[in-house]
């Protein structure tokens, strides 16, 4: 009886993200929650889609929606008309829960907040690599607060973006301050006139000065 084990093909990992130093916050999670895995990076939409037609064997997908060439998630749904069954876990800075809603049902298998705590990844990516599939708790919180459809749903950073816009300061002023992408801050306007119920950002600044006004908020 031939008792050598039989050698298991390393796993691999695309990191699709344009960030150099957030690829290389990646390049250090992953080998904790895979260790010996065969890591791969693409910094646009483009670069992304080449990666996985010319080779579908990638075990997941680490994406950031933001990539160069993306509109909206263009590039989430490209990845899951070419690669269907690839696993593909979005980490982004955005932290809006109408965008993670529609990050799932996007068809991703997971949405972890580049704000979120290192572990968390790991453990994301531990479960994913085993077959299974992972939500954060975080992220379901902030589901869960995007169904119900109240004006106190403000994230922080929208509430900051919020106090920003109504001072009168544009979106590129607000990216610059915050130090947060454009795409980002248009991102979190959107999520704040939903969430205000209003049409555009003038009204949106004349119910902010309203909401900073009011004790406590």
């Amino acid at each position: 009886m031939n008792d050598t084990p039989i050698a298991q093909t390393p796993q691999r990992v695309l990191i699709a993200d344009d960030h150099p130093l957030y690829c290389d916050a990646l390049r250090a999670v992953v080998p904790q929650a895979c260790p010996g895995a065969l890591m791969s990076e693409a910094g646009s939409q483009a670069e992304v889609l080449e990666a996985i037609t010319s080779d579908a064997s990638f075990d997941v997908v680490l994406l950031d929606l933001n990539l160069p060439g993306a509109v909206g998630l263009s590039c989430l749904s490209a990845v899951r008309r070419t690669a269907p069954t690839t696993p593909v876990v979005v980490v982004s800075a955005v932290d809006d829960p109408k965008i993670m809603h529609d990050v799932i049902l996007g068809g991703a298998t997971a949405y972890v907040p580049k704000s979120a705590p290192r572990q968390v990844l790991v453990n994301a990516l531990r479960v994913i690599l085993a077959g299974g599939s992972c939500m954060p708790s975080e992220v379901i919180a902030a589901m869960r607060d995007a169904r119900s459809g109240s004006k106190d749903d403000l994230t922080l950073r929208q509430r900051r973006v919020l106090e920003l816009l109504s001072s009168g300061m544009s979106n590129k002023s607000i990216a610059r301050a915050l130090g947060i992408s454009e795409i980002t801050v248009k991102a979190h306007v959107s999520a704040i006139l939903r969430k205000l119920g209003v049409a555009n950002r003038v009204q949106a600044g004349l119910e902010g000065r309203r909401l900073l006004e009011k004790p406590g908020y």
